[in-house]
């Protein structure tokens, strides 16, 4: 399956929606966005992207958008930057989200000066888990009560990368 990564458009909001109304956000702190607030997300990180802080990108696999990847700076530690992704649940198990991965890694390597690269998930997104390990990612620790979740805690693992 040929994979690559495009620049997120305006034009590409309903086709993230369709995809995230489709997903179990029960390990992440936000609802199901609507249409609009995916357009207001996409210009959000239009500017973002021009403060080179968030780094937001279609996943194409075989020519059809099947998710997004992006790549956030922490203000604080601008060395720091942390991804997130999320993918169709049709492609899931297909390896789409470690070849993301090792894209969006080139890009950071080409394009930023990030050295350390972070991913955090809830100690049950086992999948998730398994393609940071594959992609290379070492876990360093578990947080305790680290998401908020209505009213619910959840236990996270940190799982990090050192680029350079």
């Amino acid at each position: 399956m040929k994979v690559k990564l495009r620049k997120l458009l305006i034009s590409d909001a309903r086709r993230c929606w369709e995809i995230i109304s489709h997903l179990d956000l029960s390990y992440l702190p936000i609802n199901v966005p609507t249409l609009q607030e995916v357009k207001e997300g996409i210009r959000i990180s239009k500017k973002l992207r021009k403060q080179r802080m968030r780094f937001e990108f279609a996943i194409i696999a075989n020519g059809k958008h099947i998710g997004c990847i992006n790549i956030v700076v922490n203000e604080q530690k601008p060395h720091i930057g942390t991804i997130g992704a999320y993918i169709d649940r049709q492609y899931w198990g297909k390896g789409i989200c470690t070849i993301s991965i090792g894209l969006l890694e080139e890009f950071i390597l080409e394009n930023m000066d990030i050295t350390r690269i972070e991913m955090i998930m809830a100690k049950d997104q086992v999948a998730s888990q398994r393609v940071v390990i594959k992609s290379g990612y070492k876990k360093e620790g578990l947080m305790k009560k680290y998401m908020k979740i209505g009213n619910k805690f959840l236990d996270c693992y940190l799982y990090a990368k050192i680029m350079k």
